[in-house]
């Protein structure tokens, strides 16, 4: 295959438990044109001896002066952004893994839709043993954004790492989306970038997600989580459902949108307090209290509890 793309592939990375892993399957990948840009942001742990190992000319290591922290990832996100030099970037966590075919795959997509901004792989999810345990939906080989916020309204797993983001386009309309913890920031970053042209989807496994208790996803500020998530459907709202798409299929599909919008959104508060309940039943009082400034159902707490 004619190496002629660039990718740019970013690691945000503060745990070194899995970097060296991440790393290995970076600089396996089949397709080699390819920088790997990793920030260390200010981590107490020594992910500079683990780096030092490689000897690679591919590798960029830059260490941040002050930490971002979880709340603020996405700033982390953005800061590996602005060193890479790619026409495609993917950005990744410090523990999930790249499949060896990852950017092979990516690039033979790109030469059947140049035009596309943004593309998308499926996903095996895997535990802290590396043992494989579950894989994401297939999808249409290209879809439009109203399809792309559908799938996740029904429940379809999705993460910035299975996505490949053409790099001009993101940076200029300011990076990756700014929410507290990330959460949502995913989700719109995709749907901006497949706004005018749709994104274009790799069925075959191309990225490897490590679930575990170590992840953004498993902080307990609920709180945060709670504010993201009600931005991120706010922006739904606000950028997405106030559009006027041409054709008809797109037409029914907001539609569909418009309807499931609330029922998608309390889904997500189900899923948010069903991580903190689980672990202190009692903060279900603290919710009942506040649940009108949270705009959150009675029945959403007490569906949260089971």
């Amino acid at each position: 295959m004619k190496e002629d793309i660039k990718f740019s592939i970013l690691v945000p990375a503060f745990k070194a438990r899995f970097l060296a892993e991440c790393i290995d399957s970076i600089l396996s990948q089949t397709y080699t044109n390819l920088e790997l840009i990793i920030v260390n942001d200010a981590s107490p742990e020594n992910l500079d001896e683990i780096v030092s190992r490689y000897d690679d000319a591919r590798i960029q290591y830059y260490v941040n002066e002050k930490n971002f922290g979880a709340i603020n990832v996405v700033d982390n996100w953005n800061k590996c952004l602005s060193y890479a030099t790619g026409e495609y970037v993917i950005c990744m966590g410090d523990d999930d893994k790249l499949m060896p075919c990852c950017l092979e795959e990516y690039r033979k997509l790109i030469g059947k839709y140049p035009e596309v901004d943004v593309l998308h792989g499926r996903t095996i999810i895997m535990n802290e043993d590396s043992q494989y345990t579950s894989i994401t939906n297939d999808r249409a080989e290209w879809e439009s954004v109203y399809s792309l916020a559908r799938h996740r309204f029904e429940g379809y797993l999705q993460f910035i790492g299975d996505f490949c983001y053409k790099r001009s386009p993101l940076v200029s309309c300011g990076g990756f989306y700014h929410l507290p913890l990330a959460w949502g920031s995913d989700d719109i970053s995709a749907y901006r970038a497949a706004l005018e042209y749709g994104i274009a989807n790799v069925n075959n496994p191309v990225f490897l997600y490590r679930q575990s208790d170590l992840t953004i996803s498993s902080n307990p500020n609920t709180k945060t989580k709670v504010d993201g998530a009600i931005k991120m459907y706010n922006w739904i709202r606000d950028n997405l459902l106030s559009l006027h798409p041409v054709e008809l299929t797109d037409k029914l599909t907001l539609a569909e949108l418009e309807q499931q919008l609330f029922k998608a959104q309390e889904k997500s508060f189900c899923y948010i307090f069903r991580q903190e309940l689980s672990h202190h039943k009692l903060r279900v009082f603290y919710w009942i209290l506040n649940r009108k400034k949270y705009d959150i159902t009675f029945n959403c707490l007490i569906r949260s509890l089971f």
